[in-house]
């Protein structure tokens, strides 16, 4: 089933999901290939959908954990190496990138279902930010991630399409 956002729902909801319609894609776009195809490097820069993933893991712990004082696994940002977090490792499985998704997803689910829209956090920057902004930038990353994942998806094998179609 596409999720939708509501069209009358409330700031929050509407947002969430909004979140979630992205996070939804993601998941189909990246189902039903092999380890191979997860890991395949479709572009100079070296983008794969699992490395695509690992990212979107790494910032969803970040901006709704890290932001709001919440603990996080240890994430992959290193200082002098900007896409450490979007390059997968040859001892990474593709499972553990899943799982570590799957967790920081649930974690910044948390985050939102505890929080009003209006509470305040530290982002990395050291700025002060609200749990609004934090969805929306999430919707922007995850969405503009997203984007990305359905062409390397389609340069794999073809498919095509936003969302699954029932």
């Amino acid at each position: 089933m596409v999720l939708r956002v509501p069209f009358t729902g409330d700031e929050k909801e509407s947002l969430r999901a909004s979140l979630d319609r992205h996070r939804t894609a993601i998941d189909w776009k990246i189902s039903g290939l092999d380890d191979e195809g997860l890991r395949r490097r479709m572009t100079p820069s070296g983008t794969s959908l699992l490395g695509l993933v690992k990212h979107l893991g790494a910032v969803e712990y970040g901006w709704f954990c890290q932001t709001f004082g919440r603990e996080t696994e240890p994430l992959p940002f290193v200082d002098d190496d900007p896409d450490a977090d979007l390059r997968v490792e040859p001892g990474e499985s593709t499972a553990e990138i899943l799982a570590f998704y799957a967790r920081a997803r649930a974690a910044s689910d948390r985050v939102i279902d505890e929080l009003d829209v209006e509470d305040l956090g530290k982002a990395w920057s050291g700025q002060t930010v609200s749990l609004r902004w934090v969805l929306i930038h999430m919707i922007e990353e995850t969405a503009r991630h997203a984007g990305h994942i359905d062409i390397v998806r389609e340069l794999i094998d073809g498919v095509t399409g936003d969302h699954q179609e029932d």
